[in-house]
């Protein structure tokens, strides 16, 4: 007789990865089920991947150790979940639960990569009928419906059915928009909303009036963010879904955002957003949902909570209203290092440097390396923050001497270029690669086995920002120049590639320079900070490089923002500007906490 558990067992096989044709379904011929005489996988079609009956399936784990492409994941969750409100496929990722909308308020949602945000979002925008598990078939309204009979949420998909609702929808694949609209961003605003008014607003605090009579294939990534953005604030609409907004944009816009989405904000209408930038998501919302679950395989929505509990709890990892641990260790933020604990051997220092491209000057001041220290870069877009970079490594040269430091650099630039054809695991065979470091510190942390026998044509955005962050650091270098490496990652990406940088940097006594826009990610990986002022797009300057606190104060007051620190977590925290907090820093001087 086979057990059967009183909690959810789920069987996931990665279609990609599976190969049947080499492997002779050694899946089957290894299950203890099977021997049995139990149909616990079973066999369809040749060459066609198995099917694993999750009813009859014990979770001995044997098919996925057996599996030599790793393409099965039997994940025994100690919860009973019940029917999926959505699943993609047999042995596939599911939906059990998803949040609810609540009118006049801001809600974040929170999770990693892969437990289901957009599937959520796409469910409450009507883009997607959930399917009630039933993956065979279309998704059908009325069920649906009557799925949530006496719930918050019938209401919702009542609305959504008779379309008495009106939704705006910031999708998160932005790059997608050139290839359905050709106009000029003028024109496709105007379309949105006829209202001069309103336009001309969203123009100026988005900054988009150099380019509204270009078309979207003409301007950047952070433009066409805020493009994006703009198209979706001018719309009147009862539900805004924002699906992670904070990408390719520096942080005054990305707070500047967040206030034109608290004056959007009314009781007629709902705003639901996912972010990982933590301070970001902090900020904004009123409440928030964690979607916890495995990456790829399954997604739970906790209940509403209030946004310091739902981070607090999220970081901790244990929700205690439902009593479930959704990961197996805390995050906390340790107050990071300040001069007095580091080394004070100096490596290497740069002299004063200036550089003209077209119309942009920038000028930046001398300064030391330590060994074994990580300097975080702040300052906004176009400000000459990745040209700095780029100097150090080589890629420009200054205008005012020939600049020589004499070392092997390790640089992984913002906007990452390799060959599409290539293998991940070719990247890792080189004699420049450090071998013990990579195996021992990065291989297995960033879960790049995954997909080593990957082209980088098939891998996410996601998995490329890992890979080229694991290939900097694995070479034989004297410094790491690493830029923007958090973009695209979620929460605990960014923070487990913030302790491996740590680690690496402390182990080999290299140190790094750092360019990000997510404060929370500075902040935890940095030793001391090098600071970008001046004018975006025309001209940029840096002074010396100084301590975390005198770097991130002077950086907040020309944001006209405070921060304090959470007790619990010791994270950074937006304070609401006029708080009563925010007030008293101000009248202090101290825009950033005292460590």
């Amino acid at each position: 007789m086979i057990f059967m558990p009183e909690y959810t067992r789920i069987a996931i096989i990665d279609k990609d990865k599976c190969q049947p044709k080499s492997c002779n379904f050694l899946c089957q011929r290894s299950c203890p089920v099977v021997r049995m005489g139990q149909d616990a996988i079973v066999v369809v079609k040749e060459n066609v991947p198995p099917i694993i009956n999750e009813e009859l399936c014990t979770g001995c784990g044997i098919c996925p150790n057996k599996c030599p492409f790793k393409a099965i994941n039997i994940i025994n969750t100690g919860i009973k979940m019940g029917s999926p409100l959505h699943q993609y496929g047999k042995n596939s990722f599911r939906l059990y639960s998803i949040p609810f909308l609540e009118k006049g308020v801001i809600t974040g949602i929170i999770g990693q990569n892969g437990a289901g945000k957009s599937t959520s979002l796409n469910i409450l925008s009507g883009v997607l009928v959930p399917n009630l598990g039933n993956y065979n078939e279309k998704g059908d309204i009325d069920k649906v419906i009557e799925y949530f009979r006496g719930k918050e949420l019938q209401k919702h998909f009542i609305d959504l059915k008779n379309k008495s609702v009106n939704i705006a929808y910031k999708v998160q694949k932005i790059e997608d928009i050139p290839l359905v609209f050709h106009d000029k961003i003028i024109d496709l605003l105007s379309k949105v909303n006829s209202s001069k008014q309103d336009l001309e607003k969203i123009v100026s605090e988005l900054d988009l009036k150099d380019i509204l009579y270009k078309t979207p294939s003409e301007v950047s990534g952070g433009e066409l963010q805020r493009v994006a953005i703009g198209a979706t604030l001018l719309k009147d609409a009862n539900l805004y879904f924002f699906d992670e907004f904070s990408t390719f944009l520096d942080i005054k816009q990305r707070f500047k955002i967040a206030n034109l989405l608290r004056e959007k904000v009314n009781p007629n209408n709902s705003i639901l957003f996912i972010e990982h930038d933590l301070a970001l998501l902090d900020y904004i919302s009123d409440y928030v949902y964690i979607l916890f679950g495995k990456k790829q395989a399954y997604g739970v929505s906790s209940n509403r909570k209030t946004t310091k509990l739902g981070v607090n709890q999220f970081l901790e990892g244990f929700l205690k209203e439902e009593n479930i641990r959704i990961r197996n260790y805390e995050i906390s933020f340790v107050n990071p290092q300040t001069d007095k604990f580091l080394s004070k051997t100096p490596l290497v220092s740069y002299p004063f440097l200036e550089k003209t491209i077209g119309s942009f000057n920038l000028k930046v001041q001398g300064g030391t390396i330590n060994k074994g220290e990580i300097i975080g870069i702040l300052g906004a877009n176009a400000i000459g923050k990745s040209t700095f970079i780029k100097m150090l490594a080589g890629e420009i040269f200054p205008d005012n001497l020939s600049l020589d430091i004499s070392l092997k650099v390790g640089y992984k630039p913002q906007y990452i270029n390799y060959s599409q054809d290539i293998f991940v695991s070719e990247l890792f065979s080189g004699n420049d690669i450090d071998t013990d470091v990579f195996n021992t510190y990065i291989k297995k942390q960033l879960s790049l086995e995954e997909i080593f026998d990957k082209k980088i044509s098939e891998i996410s955005g996601g998995e490329l920002q890992k890979v080229a962050i694991a290939h900097t650091l694995s070479k034989n270098v004297d410094i790491f120049l690493i830029d923007e490496p958090s973009a695209f990652l979620d929460i605990e990406q960014r923070l487990l590639l913030a302790n491996i940088i740590k680690t690496i940097v402390s182990v080999k006594g290299v140190p790094a320079f750092i360019v990000d826009h997510d404060l929370l990610f500075v902040n935890y990986v940095s030793d001391r900070i090098l600071l970008f002022k001046g004018e975006p797009g025309k001209q940029g300057f840096a002074n010396k490089i100084d301590s975390i606190e005198k770097g991130f104060n002077d950086f907040l007051k020309e944001q006209n923002m405070t921060f304090r620190q959470d007790q619990y977590t010791k994270r950074p925290r937006a304070n609401k500007i006029g708080s009563q907090k925010d007030q008293e820093q101000r009248v202090q001087g101290k825009y950033y906490f005292t460590i």
